[in-house]
C-alpha cells in the first residue's frame, strides 16, 4: 500500500530538534492548514486542522534552521496513526475534545521567504491559537 498526503499550512510553534540514540537528527513541528468559507446563513467559517510534523537528517536540520512560528510550507508526506488506525486524540485547553493528524515528511517547501534576523513576533502566526501540542 501507499499513500501520500499534501498540506500547505503555517507552523505553530518554532520547530523542535532532537537526536536519536544513534545520532540521527529529527525534527518536529506543527502546521495548522485553515479553510473559510460562508455558510447558509451568511456567516463567515473558518476551521482549522492540526498536523503534526516528523522531518529526519538533513531535511530535519535545514527545517530547524530555518523554519519559525508562522513560517509557510508545504508538506509531501505520510499519515501516521495510532496503534487503532485513528488521528492522535488530545483535549484542548478548554477541555474539548479533538484530534490532530501525524505526518512524517518526505518533502518540505519553504513558502515564507527566509529573512535573517526575523523575530518571532514579526513574523505571521496561524490564525488559530489553539495549538494542540
Amino acid at each position: 500500500m501507499y499513500h501520500t498526503i499534501i498540506i500547505v499550512g503555517n507552523l505553530g510553534h518554532n520547530p523542535e530538534m532532537r537526536f536519536t540514540p544513534t545520532g540521527q537528527q529529527v525534527t518536529k513541528f506543527s502546521i495548522a492548514a485553515s479553510e473559510s468559507y460562508t455558510n447558509k446563513e451568511g456567516e463567515k467559517v473558518k476551521k482549522t486542522i492540526w498536523f503534526r510534523i516528523t522531518t529526519w537528517g538533513k531535511q530535519a536540520e535545514v527545517c530547524n534552521e530555518y523554519l519559525k512560528k508562522g513560517s509557510r510550507v508545504l508538506v509531501e508526506g505520510r499519515l501516521t496513526a495510532d496503534e487503532s488506525g485513528n488521528p492522535k486524540a488530545y483535549a484542548k485547553k478548554d477541555g474539548t475534545p479533538a484530534a490532530s493528524f501525524d505526518v512524517t515528511a518526505s518533502t518540505v517547501r519553504f513558502l515564507s521567504p527566509i529573512q535573517q534576523g526575523e523575530t518571532e513576533q514579526e513574523q505571521a502566526a496561524p490564525a488559530d491559537d489553539d495549538t494542540p501540542f
